[in-house]
């Protein structure tokens, strides 16, 4: 609540040094009397702090503490704060305008939990000569959402995260068919991240309060869109579930939709995926999400998606927003569109050849003469409506298109709607890559590599989400050549992102884990040539290259892209789509899977009134088509190899006790450098136990993982038993040589000298260099471990040592020679002492 500030009556003592009562210091802003006790009050808030009164300075004092907070007239505007919740599953999605960024044409704030997002929408006029909608959706991730402070040397948010752009696209997916037909303004939502739980993800709440800033910007816009979460829990689905949650689930989709005409809801959008660990809930009797499963599930999502599209409008109508005049700008007029039908109406049947190449050339052919005829039909009047002419041959064709799939049952290159391009396989292409896999299919071709690393090198992930690493990353390139283009090549646009992103999770459920298989795998699928389903493509070259690398995955996993023809009522399911079906059809559906079930799927359509049966259709039919695929891809490859690529890193994982961690790694880090330094290998140690090995040649791990061993478990040498050692110190009584990790023993400077006397021992050894030795004695009780060298040059001849002139000579000493201080002569009553007579009376 808003409050202002009336100066108090003056008390005559308050100048007093007597005075008793507590006293705020000169200076400070206060909201209490003097007496107020701080160590009780409520922490001051923007509704407690104390402002003047509108349009009245501070009179008179200067001082603060000359004022005090009573309450004021709430703010006009505050009655214009609009807030609808609704119980949507387990949680309160709560939707709330007219508060925050009010200067945006529309705005407003979604809460999930304590998951907060605060959505914008602002336009702008359209450029000139623009032929499409220029929508753009923008993430922004705020560290202090999650009590971060980001990483980095700035210390700021940069560039959109993974996350971030997964998040945009998601939202864009269903927002932008939603728009009207000829609206070419340009609109700009934006998505900033308030809060984040970590355990509601900020995708849904995103999503919704993106439709909702539209709708209250009052943009032609056929919404609202919602959008709800399910997860396969149980063998049930649950709305909305938790990060928490979802760790127990076999399938993870988020589902968006509007509501038709008819009062149905149409789906528009769904993103699904296994998740990690899937596999093994499923071995343990969990639901299997297969085709009929998914259908299901997009059925139960219609549900809830009404609940949230009613909180909407209910939003919507109270703030009282009204759709603005919207005047569609068609792409051509309607007598350029005949005159075009007209003569290039008959001439593109022939054009239209099942080659890509080919059929473009003739359609560019065909464009460039239509432009001439039109020229000279039209006169002065082209100059004028030349733009339209390129919209017009695309709508030309469009219908062409759809007209022959419909009527005759036949596509672009000639194929039945249920039939795939032809398809082969390769693997081992790369030499000094750990896995290559080659996918074509028609003219699609995929090269797949995979690079595996030791478990330091997962990638350290800086945002909002509860992870902060990842193991298994899948990485998508489109360069230009593979459409026989000229392009920029630079950093992953968001196309690219998103379909590594859907590739890397059609993986996921089926790689080994980290105590399985204790390796980072980065995949990186180059498209080479593309025409239709790069991503699925991508899925089925990663699968290739994991087998080919020895990586034991559970089982294959194939892609298959899905389309639809919806003319008068009638639909046409197409399998193996090409880019043109995908741009002049009506739904673009990717389907990625074992044999058995569905580990990823997307889906976006631009139909309303899509029937549930045809949706449960597309998904068996994709299914035949991924059996297939997965068909020929065992016939080059059938499993796993046994064994990793020799040139792949060798990796072995040892669990220890964790109070034994500290003595694997020594005082400041000496004990396991020197067991890098003897072995090769590179270690990497958990706080849980865990000891990862690695090396390129399985010995030199192996010796790791034993000097590992006698630390954790240490053994006394055996009296006879030889080791290579390493002379680790030098006394001036012997060098005390390592024999074992953790483990030293002395061999004393008498055995050291080869039959000599030495004056040191860095006569013989030094510091560092390697000895063989042999245990000649051993006390437990005093850890004392006697030691001898041996081996070539310093087992002795037969008859010992040569004596060197000079040494090991005693002289005979004459008769009363002085023999050394303290030496006396013996003398006789030192054999008998006798008797030493009484003792002396005192």
């Amino acid at each position: 609540m808003s409050r202002t500030l009336h100066r108090k009556g003056l008390d005559p003592d308050r100048n007093r040094k007597d005075r008793t009562e507590p006293e705020a210091r000169r200076g400070q802003l206060s909201v209490a009397d003097p007496g107020f006790d701080f160590s009780t009050s409520p922490r001051p808030t923007t509704e407690n702090w104390p402002v003047p009164l509108p349009g009245r300075p501070y009179p008179g004092s200067s001082n603060p503490t000359d004022w005090v907070a009573v309450p004021a007239p709430e703010f006009e505007e505050a009655s214009m704060v609009i807030s609808k919740s609704r119980l949507i599953g387990d949680t309160t999605l709560v939707g709330e305008t007219g508060k925050l960024a009010k200067q945006a044409h529309g705005s407003c704030v979604v809460t999930l939990g304590e998951t907060q997002v605060l959505a914008t929408c602002t336009t702008a006029e359209p450029r000139e000569g623009i032929d499409f909608f220029p929508l753009t959706v923008d993430v922004e991730e705020r560290m202090y959402a999650a009590g971060k402070i980001p990483g980095g040397f700035f210390r700021r948010e940069g560039r959109p995260s993974e996350t971030a752009i997964l998040t945009a696209r998601l939202t864009d997916r269903p927002l932008r068919p939603t728009f009207r037909d000829g609206y070419r303004d340009e609109v700009q939502v934006v998505i900033t991240v308030l809060s984040v739980d970590q355990a509601n993800p900020y995708d849904i709440p995103g999503i919704n309060a993106a439709s909702l800033a539209v709708m209250l910007a009052g943009l032609p816009f056929d919404g609202p869109i919602g959008a709800v979460r399910l997860g396969l829990i149980g063998g049930q689905w649950k709305v909305n579930p938790t990060y928490q949650d979802l760790d127990l689930a076999t399938f993870d989709v988020v589902v968006a939709g509007r509501m038709n005409d008819q009062g149905s809801i149409d789906i528009l959008m769904v993103e699904g995926e296994a998740p990690e660990g899937s596999w093994e809930r499923i071995l343990e009797g969990a639901t299997m999400p297969t085709e009929e499963v998914v259908a299901e599930g997009l059925e139960f999502a219609k549900g809830p998606i009404g609940e949230i599209i009613e909180l909407q409008r209910q939003i919507v109508a109270d703030a009282g927003t009204k759709p603005k005049e919207f005047v569609p700008a068609p792409a051509y007029a309607e007598d350029l569109y005949r005159a075009v039908e007209e003569f290039a109406g008959p001439r593109l049947k022939e054009a239209l050849v099942h080659a890509k190449a080919e059929r473009e050339a003739n359609l560019d052919a065909l464009k460039d003469e239509l432009k001439e005829h039109l020229a000279a039909s039209f006169g002065e009047e082209y100059a004028a409506m030349a733009t339209q002419v390129s919209p017009a041959f695309k709508e030309l064709q469009k219908k062409a298109m759809r007209r022959r799939i419909i009527e005759e049952g036949i596509r672009l290159d000639g194929r039945k709607p249920d039939e795939i391009r032809p398809i082969t396989c390769e693997v081992g292409l790369v030499p000094r890559a750990h896995g290559s896999g080659l996918f074509q299919r028609g003219e699609t071709q995929v090269l797949n590599v995979i690079t595996l690393g030791m478990l330091r090198m997962t990638q350290m992930i800086d945002t909002l989400d509860p992870e902060d690493s990842k193991r298994y990353i899948h990485h998508y390139n489109f360069p230009p050549f593979s459409t026989g283009e000229v392009g920029r090549i630079g950093s992953p646009k968001r196309r690219d992102i998103g379909h590594g992103a859907l590739a890397e999770r059609a993986l996921v459920p089926v790689v080994p884990s980290e105590d399985e298989f204790p390796y980072t795998l980065r995949l990186v699928s180059d498209v080479l040539e593309s025409n239709g389903s790069t991503s699925m493509a991508s899925v089925c070259a990663s699968t290739l290259s994991h087998m080919d690398a020895g990586v034991p995955i559970k089982a294959p996993v194939g892609g298959i892209a899905m389309g639809l023809v919806a003319e008068l009522g009638e639909f046409v399911t197409l399998t193996d789509i090409l880019g043109a079906e995908d741009a002049l059809g009506d739904m673009d559906f990717k389907v990625a899977g074992t044999k058995d079930f569905v580990t990823a799927l997307q889906l976006d359509t631009k139909v309303t009134g899509l029937p549930a049966e045809v949706l449960a259709g597309a998904l068996k039919q994709a299914k035949d088509a991924r059996l297939a695929i997965l068909d020929v891809m065992t016939r080059t490859i059938s499993e796993p190899r046994s064994q990793l690529s020799l040139k792949a890193p060798r990796v072995i994982m040892k669990q220890i006790p964790v109070d034994k961690i500290g003595e694997v790694i020594g005082p400041k880090g000496k004990r396991i450098n020197e067991i890098i330094a003897l072995t090769g290998a590179d270690i990497d140690i958990e706080d849980d136990g865990r000891v990862f090995i690695g090396s390129r040649d399985g010995e030199s791990a192996e010796r790791a993982v034993d000097m590992i061993e006698q630390i954790v478990h240490p053994r006394l040498p055996q009296a006879g038993e030889r080791f290579e050692g390493t002379v680790v110190k030098t006394t001036d009584f012997g060098a005390f040589v390592n024999i074992m990790p953790g483990t030293d023993g002395l061999v004393h400077i008498s055995k050291l000298g080869r039959g000599r006397r030495l004056q040191s021992v860095e006569e013989a050894v030094k510091q560092g260099d390697k000895l063989t030795v042999e245990v000649e004695s051993v006390e437990p009780d005093r850890n004392r471990i006697a030691l001898k060298p041996v081996g070539e040059g310093w087992d002795p001849p037969e008859g010992g040592w040569p004596r060197q002139e000079g040494e090991g000579e005693r002289r005979p000493r004459p008769d009363g020679e002085n023999r050394g201080r303290g030496f006396r002569p013996r003398r006789d009553r030192d054999r008998d002492r006798g008797d030493r007579g009484t003792r002396r009376e005192h």
